[in-house]
């Protein structure tokens, strides 16, 4: 993405109400995958380290991060080792093993995914954990893709597909940002129509950004308990290197 995209994110990222529900729903699932105490972590793409101090509450960070002015706003988030990297060829820390690895929206700007998570298969140890977000429904393809240099839009089969292929046994697979998902996509389709050609990419009214954080983060009460969504604006994904 470009350097301003990470500049506005990193002013808007602890309060904007898509960030922080995204944080309350991982919080919910990574506490459900019973990690070891002082779990090893590597957040590959952390952007400008928004997710660190959640992160830290499961063990220490390792932040992996291709963009220079991306990973000079991580450093400024506190304790965590982060480095410049790429997937697949160039993942950084040689020779750690990690429990967890973290991809939070990223597999949609990569190249190649499939060999991406066969790359972060290879760096976790025996019955490490990965949890994966993406974004959902090519139909929903719009500026925001664009502007944030997606690839592409996952579905459930598509992302199970390269999952397995790359050797994982997944855990827990399900669509989410579900509640407001009629909204939303709605606001996406009418603004292709348009021709609308930039990203919404600030905070919105304090009323509606409370009562949007809280509908989406209402949804950790439902997926962390394990019980999939059948269509939403993004998926999220556990996955076990057995």
């Amino acid at each position: 993405m470009n350097a301003d995209i990470y500049e506005k994110m990193a002013q808007i990222e602890d309060a904007h109400w898509w960030f922080v529900a995204r944080r309350k729903i991982a919080r919910r699932m990574l506490a459900s995958l019973k990690l070891p105490a002082q779990a090893a972590i590597l957040e590959a793409g952390c952007g400008t380290g928004g997710n660190f101090a959640l992160l830290r509450e499961f063990g220490s960070v390792h932040g992996m991060e291709l963009d220079e002015s991306a990973r000079a706003l991580a450093l400024r988030r506190g304790p965590a080792d982060v480095r410049a990297g790429r997937l697949p060829e160039a993942i950084p820390f040689d020779g750690a093993r990690f429990d967890l690895v973290v991809l939070m929206d990223v597999l949609e700007h990569l190249e190649y995914d499939l060999e991406s998570l066969r790359a972060l298969r290879a760096r976790l140890k025996p019955g490490g954990w990965i949890y994966a977000t993406v974004p959902a429904l090519p139909f929903l393809w719009s500026a925001h893709d664009t502007t944030h240099h997606h690839r592409r839009r996952y579905v459930a089969k598509s992302l199970r597909q390269i999952t397995e292929t790359a050797g994982f046994k997944i855990h827990f697979l399900s669509y989410y940002n579900t509640v407001l998902f009629p909204l939303a996509a709605s606001v996406r389709l009418v603004d292709r129509l348009r021709g609308y050609d930039k990203a919404h990419l600030a905070i919105p009214p304090r009323p509606v950004n409370w009562l949007f954080e809280k509908l989406f983060a209402s949804e950790r009460h439902v997926v962390g308990a394990e019980c999939p969504l059948p269509v939403g604006m993004s998926l999220l994904m556990t996955a076990q290197n057995v």
